[in-house]
């Protein structure tokens, strides 16, 4: 298969591409790198000031922050999974929907 930076627009198009097409997923996946690398380089200075604090008690915020966190990396991981495989995700939907119906309060 040829490279795409070989292809004329006009193969592109008999393709169903199109340049914004691609140009827009280059964007996404720079976007997604670049917040993971930041998320990379918060988690790290929060490891080195926990590092530095080792024998002191966590205050409240501490805790509430790193929930946060946690919290969010979930939802994100369930919605990804809900992306990969959407006919697991409209099972467990309905079943969730079955089980509000039929509880009692």
């Amino acid at each position: 298969m040829p490279d795409r930076e070989k292809e004329s627009p006009e193969q592109l198009k008999q393709l169903g591409r199109t340049e914004g097409a691609e140009g827009a997923e280059r964007a996404e996946r720079a976007e997604r790198a670049e917040r993971t690398g930041r998320l990379r380089r918060v988690e790290q200075s929060e490891r080195s000031e926990q590092a530095e604090r080792i024998g002191q008690p966590e205050t409240d915020a501490e805790r509430r922050r790193r929930r946060a966190q946690f919290l969010r990396d979930l939802t994100e991981a369930r919605e990804l999974r809900d992306r990969v495989q959407p006919r697991r995700a409209k099972v467990a939907r309905l079943r969730h929907a079955m089980r509000m119906r039929t509880f009692r309060w």
